[in-house]
């Protein structure tokens, strides 16, 4: 059927996503744990670790913003020079 994921597509998906998942953990691991001598997460790190998830994730929803804008812009001038669309006003 057209429009399905394929199963190896899937599991492609699946690698990328924790091999993101994994980068971001780490980073963020990094950045944010310094005091290794107790076994409880202090609230800075805490806090911090938060604040590194939410920007990343942030960052990753502008740039996909950004990419979709392109790719309409993109589309738009291609039609436009195909003769499809009026040129913008």
């Amino acid at each position: 059927m057209a429009g399905q994921i394929s199963e190896a597509d899937q599991i492609k998906q699946f690698k990328e996503f924790l091999g993101t998942y994994n980068k971001i953990t780490e980073n963020c691991f990094l950045d944010c744990i310094k005091d290794f001598t107790s076994r409880e997460v202090k609230p800075e790190e805490m806090t911090c670790s938060d604040h590194c998830l939410q920007k990343y994730l942030k960052m990753t929803q502008r740039i996909s913003m950004r990419f979709q804008e392109y790719h309409i812009q993109q589309n738009e001038a291609l039609a436009a020079k195909a003769g499809l669309l009026s040129p913008p006003r």
